[in-house]
């Protein structure tokens, strides 16, 4: 098995490589399933229902959130009716939506999808090591397949996840700081890991926004409206392997063969 999760997409740059490359990059890469973070991609900022069906329509089956997932406030009515949209699980209950979604793929396999948000420098939500261990043992013995969209500002809190389920799910992927970490490996149970995926989108601004506004807001600490970067278009991903024939790993579910950074460009 083959799943690519594709690193924050950002406004219109970000929505553009995906509609351009993904579907040759699935039937090239013999791809099973793709998971992309998508709470950057309207503007640089939240997701609106239109988007959201448009990039579930290029073949991402399961979109995760973060942050600025209720940027868009429109979205709000609509996550409660669109299961393959997530938000951190560990969000306060009362919002709306849902942050793990199990489903199966062509194949048979059922696969799971959980989405969590770190507590270091961003809002105090529940515990997300906690959160992950109750939404693991809610999953049913036939989920083979689990990935984990951590969603955090600083390394020592995603690395830290990533060691604590290691060989209970079959890879964690880091979000949210928006440039690729070097540090893609399985881990000794057997859990894909990697710190940061990286974003989908223009890099010649600053973390996708455009740098002129960001160098000024830097200068004079003034408010500022921030718009999307142009140039060097990217498409930053991982594409983990599974092998349905190998061990699985201590919570019986599959174990990551390889984990591979990608990133693919448009001129």
């Amino acid at each position: 098995m083959r799943t690519l999760f594709i690193g924050d997409i950002v406004g219109s740059p970000g929505r553009l490589i995906v509609q351009e490359r993904l579907a040759d990059l699935v039937e090239h890469r013999h791809i099973d399933l793709v998971v992309a973070n998508g709470e950057n991609s309207a503007s640089g900022f939240g997701i609106t229902p239109k988007i959201a069906e448009e990039l579930l329509g290029l073949g991402i089956e399961v979109l995760t959130g973060g942050n600025h997932s209720w940027d868009r406030k429109e979205i709000l009515e609509y996550i409660p009716h669109q299961p393959r949209l997530l938000r951190p699980a560990n969000f306060a209950a009362v919002n709306p939506g849902g942050g793990l979604f199990v489903g199966e793929l062509k194949t048979g396999v059922k696969f799971a999808v959980l989405n969590l948000q770190g507590r270091v420098f961003l809002a105090p939500n529940d515990d997300p090591f906690k959160k992950a261990d109750e939404l693991l043992a809610s999953l049913p013995a036939e989920v083979a397949f689990v990935l984990v969209d951590m969603h955090a500002e600083t390394t020592s809190e995603k690395i830290a996840l990533g060691w604590y389920l290691d060989g209970r799910v079959t890879a964690v992927v880091g979000t949210h700081t928006h440039v690729a970490t070097a540090d893609e490996r399985v881990l000794p149970r057997g859990t894909a890991y990697i710190t940061d995926v990286g974003m989908t989108g223009p890099h010649d601004g600053v973390i996708g926004m455009d740098r002129t506004g960001i160098i000024k807001k830097f200068l004079d600490g003034l408010p500022a409206r921030f718009e999307v970067a142009t140039g060097d278009n990217q498409m930053n991903a991982v594409l983990i392997e599974t092998d349905e024939a190998a061990p699985r790993n201590e919570a019986g579910r599959l174990s990551a063969k390889s984990i591979e950074r990608l990133r693919l460009r448009i001129d």
